[in-house]
């Protein structure tokens, strides 16, 4: 292994001035890098400059090895960093990995070091046998589909076939060392794409220890420790040229180029994405996000037509909404004088002053409503229905069908083999593991010798009573969480309660000069948005320091694989964010005006100790405070997370980048461009997946509030594909390629959302919405079957003089000619023998509430459950295929196998005397039947 230190500077330079006087060009010099002096960086040596090589490149000095993996660092004098990096770059030479290190003054900071690995063939043939890693072994000859009728109305929408389909479809078979002439190996350098080169230099370093020989420290292994600990700044695989400008070698990659040509740029926002290419590139677990974002977006177009529909017909319907008229109307609304929605702040009011609110809420609150609700329960299940068939169709065609069960024990935590110090057998096969945990493999670089194996003798587990321990400290860590978020909850209600009246007295005030603003602006929805927004804050907040919580509490648990990790992260942070987010929206929708009392028996927030009574809804409705609710979390959330993610790494990076461009290739190497970019953490996909969850559970289970939210959903989901897109291809340094089968528990989440929100919109039709009371009165109690008198039947009668005297205004009420005021329930009026109890109107419209929720749940379930049943999770062509493709490969193997054994007795026919073959011709068809393959 070569190294140019600073001794070695001037006779760089000298290298280089030679080769100009060979008049060797850029393309000639084999992309090759070298160290450059101090010297030919000051201004005035521009000729010096000019003799630098290409330093744009992913390969070796000699342009020949190709760098697999860079790990950065800055020599701070630190004696015990300098061990670990000898002691680690030590064993990573044993395992048979090449190392170059770039030397600090060749660095455009002049501090940093860059060490770059390469693996060769014996250690990734080695690796791809122990991790079992698929690779071609023959054309594919199984035909694709047919041609789509219509084809050419999708062809605006379609990217380039080379672009669609970077790579030949082969049939696969994992990888064996000892059968190399099966496989299709054309050229041992490219055999590997990077994506799988740079996953198992990934898994080397993640297992390679830092302690000197002789001397042995569990915890003094892997590069995540290195990196937690400031032995190295970053470890990181390179990406293949610049996004904006093609590699400069004809026979080099420039998938980073397409991908961001064709994919990132907003621009191609109608266009399909290049799954394939993503997978090729980034690996099967960012492929598969990218096509689960990109069925959603599709489907909820759809949710996003038919919300579009329901709300123009709330529009259309506007001049018919009778309810609304007699709310305005002077000589009705006018007449109407309601009770005090306070105590001693709050004065009567006339009915007509929450005109526009009626108004506002028939947008929403409609007949149209019930359908949509309806529509949506049905088409979250075609929705997941779907997306199965279609992950079905991606696990196929990225040779993903049968990875959890061969590959997910490999994926063993190195965080778990190192803090687990018991051991045992494994339970299963009663043999230690060998292959299962292997440690460490000792390759010699200088020699092409079997390769020896050093395998751990058992398995480490954690024991049962630490792992109770453990989750029990978990549990009670998010149960305080949840229980502070609880709380804070309260303290928004509080807030509400509070400040109602402070907002009533204000803008009903006749001396304070906010009339116009009062006209349009109602104490009811100055809390609500006010609220609203307190709580979005409150949200944010919590969501910064639990993030951080549940990580750790997460890494407490200490799970075995990446699989484990990853799924019991997504429960709790889950579990979490569904209170944070949801449980605001959840008190307006089923809480606020339940629980309100009537004006002589009022209900105050944690009984008689407070004097904050509680909320109630607005004659129009509380389905509008939840509309504002649902708009101000959702739209605030998406608006924040846009800018996050867009923004602000676009201002950040904005100056780097626009240097960067400025400056020559030579100057500026390909491991320094990739430095500077952000580096995409094991749990970037998680937030990504969180965050549509999250609007997923906005877009179903509060739907029936607000049927726009698909639509908004839809446009942010088209930016944030391209969002993704730009910050994968321009903003991140290349991440490590993994594998991953399916979307993992966020599956199971969507399933239980999809089930919740059934639930949630058949309440919100029944008791927040007033359509079940409007279809009461004009089905049972309207003698013309009209709406006409619903205003006057919905509000119940009161004896001014009964109110007590702390729930009297301190301006007075009008006049006294008015003895009695309304408020919204159904309930007896004075004199009556029964007076203030519930009359019958309201057992009538109680029990038409819960028939329409037993109804409405019964038949969506019923569709949901026929339609589930009606789709197959896999398509019959993918399930024919994958039989299809085993039945071959058993095949090709048999027939491989038996020309081996043939070649092998000819061999041995060749070198043995012939009195000693005894093999007949009836042996060798023996010998081919025992062979044969088990269909």
């Amino acid at each position: 292994m070569r190294r140019i230190t600073g001794k070695a500077k001037e006779e760089t330079l000298i290298e280089l001035q030679s080769a100009a006087d060979s008049h060797i060009t850029d393309d000639s010099s084999g992309n090759g890098v070298g160290v450059l002096s101090e010297r030919a960086q000051l201004p005035g040596h521009t000729e010096t400059d000019k003799l630098r090589p290409n330093r744009d490149t992913v390969f070796f000095r000699d342009g020949v090895r190709r760098i697999d993996f860079v790990l950065s660092y800055v020599d701070d004098k630190d004696e015990k960093k300098q061990e670990r990096r000898r002691a680690f770059e030590a064993n990573l030479e044993k395992t048979g990995l090449q190392l170059e290190t770039e030397d600090k003054s060749g660095s455009k900071d002049q501090k940093t070091y860059f060490l770059k690995i390469h693996a060769p063939w014996e250690v990734l043939a080695t690796y791809a046998d122990v991790l079992k890693i698929k690779v071609p072994f023959r054309e594919s000859d199984i035909p694709h589909g047919q041609d789509v009728p219509l084809e050419w109305l999708s062809r605006p929408f379609r990217l380039p076939d080379d672009i669609m389909h970077p790579q030949l479809d082969y049939f696969t078979y994992p990888f064996d060392k000892n059968k190399t002439d099966f496989f299709l190996i054309a050229d041992k350098d490219t055999f590997f794409p990077p994506s799988t080169r740079n996953r198992i230099v990934f898994y080397i370093l993640a297992r390679c220890p830092y302690y000197t020989e002789g001397r042995k420290d569990r915890e003094k292994t892997g590069i995540k420790r290195l990196l937690s600990n400031g032995t190295f700044n970053a470890a990181f695989p390179l990406h293949d040229c610049r996004y904006w400008k093609k590699a400069r070698n004809d026979d080099g990659e420039s998938e980073r180029y397409n991908l961001y040509k064709h994919w990132a740029r907003f621009l191609c926002f109608y266009k399909e994405q290049p799954l394939n290419l993503i997978r090729k590139y980034y690996g099967e677990k960012i492929g598969i996000y990218f096509a689960w974002l990109g069925f959603y977006t599709e489907m909820l177009f759809f949710a996003a037509v038919m919300g579009l529909i329901c709300f123009t017909y709330g529009v259309l319907s506007y001049d018919d909404n009778i309810s609304s008229k007699e709310i305005c109307d002077a000589e009705i609304g006018g007449s109407i004088v309601m009770c005090p929605l306070c105590d001693k702040k709050c004065p009567f009011w006339k009915l007509n002053s929450t005109c526009l609110s009626s108004w506002q809420s028939h947008l929403f609150d409609n007949e149209g409503t019930v359908f949509f609700a309806i529509f949506m329960g049905i088409w979250v299940t075609l929705f997941l229905e779907f997306w199965k068939r279609r992950q079905a169709r991606l696990e196929y065609q990225w040779d993903l069908v049968d990875f959890e069960e061969e590959q997910q024990q490999l994926q063993i935590r190195p965080e778990f083999e190192i803090k687990c110090t018991k051991r045992r057998i494994n339970k299963i096969t009663q043999v230690p593991p060998n292959i299962l945990l292997i440690k460490f493999l000792v390759i010699p670089a200088s020699s092409h010798r079997n390769v020896a194996f050093i395998f751990q003798e058992s398995e480490p587990y954690l024991p049962f009573r630490s792992k109770c321990a453990r989750f029990s400290l978990s549990a009670a860590t998010v149960l305080l969480w949840i229980s502070l978020i609880v709380a804070c909850i309260i303290g928004v209600i509080a807030y509400r309660l509070a400040v109602y009246a402070a907002f009533a007295s204000i803008i009903k005030d006749p001396l304070r000069k906010i009339q116009l603003v009062g006209r349009f602006i109602t104490p009811q929805l100055a809390t609500s948005v006010t609220a609203s927004c307190i709580n979005f804050v409150i949200i944010m907040i919590l969501n910064f320091f639990y993030e951080k919580v549940a990580v750790w509490i997460t890494d407490m648990e200490i799970p075995k694989t990446h699989l484990e990790y990853e799924n019991k992260l997504t429960m709790k942070m889950f579990l979490f964010q569904f209170v944070n987010y949801y449980s605001s929206c959840f008190y307006v929708a089923f809480f606020k005006g339940k629980f309100v009392g009537y004006p002589g028996a009022y209900s105050y927030m944690l009984g008689n100790l407070t004097k904050l009574r509680n909320e109630e809804c607005d004659p129009g409705g509380c389905l509008i405070e939840l509309t504002t609710q649902l708009v101000i979390v959702m739209a605030g959330k998406q608006l924040w997370g846009n800018i996050q993610e867009a923004l602000l790494p676009l201002m950040r990076n904005w100056w780097s980048s626009r240097k960067g461009r400025h400056n020559p290739e030579n100057h500026y190497s390909r491991w320094e461009q990739d430095y500077v970019l952000q580096n995409f953490s094991q749990l970037g996909l998680f937030y990504e997946y969180l965050e549509m969850v999250i609007q997923f559970g906005f877009i179903t289970l509060f739907v029936a509030s607000f049927p726009l939210a698909p639509l908004l959903a839809l446009f942010n989901n088209i930016l944030e594909i391209r969002v993704d897109a730009w910050k994968f291809t321009t903003q991140f340094r290349r991440p490590v390629a993994s594998k991953a089968r399916n979307i993992g528990a966020w599956q199971e989440i969507l399933n239980a959302v999809a089930i919740l929100s059934v639930v949630t919109n058949a309440f919100i039709m029944a008791f927040t919405s007033d359509m079940i009371p409007r279809m009461v009165y004009l089905y049972v109690l309207s003698k013309d079957f009209s709406m006409r008198g619903y205003v006057n039947s919905s509000l119940s009668v009161y004896n001014i003089s009964q109110i007590h005297p702390q729930n009297m205004p301190e301006e007075g009420w009008y006049g006294n000619s008015t003895t009695t005021c309304r408020y919204r329930d159904y309930r007896n009026p004075p004199g009556h023998q029964r007076e203030y109890d519930h009359n019958m109107q309201f057992w009538h419209i109680l029990a038409a509430k819960m028939a329409f929720i037993i109804i409405m749940e019964h038949v969506v379930f019923v569709v949901k459950f026929f339609v589930a049943w009606m789709i197959p999770d896999v398509p019959s062509d993918v399930k024919a295929r994958i039989k299809r493709e085993r039945y071959l490969i058993q095949e090709y193997l048999h027939n491989y196998e038996v020309e081996r054994v043939k070649l092998q007795l000819s061999a041995s026919f060749m070198t043995e005397p012939c009195s000693e073959i005894t093999l007949t011709p009836d042996k060798h068809e023996m010998l081919s039947e025992c062979l044969q393959p088990v269909i």
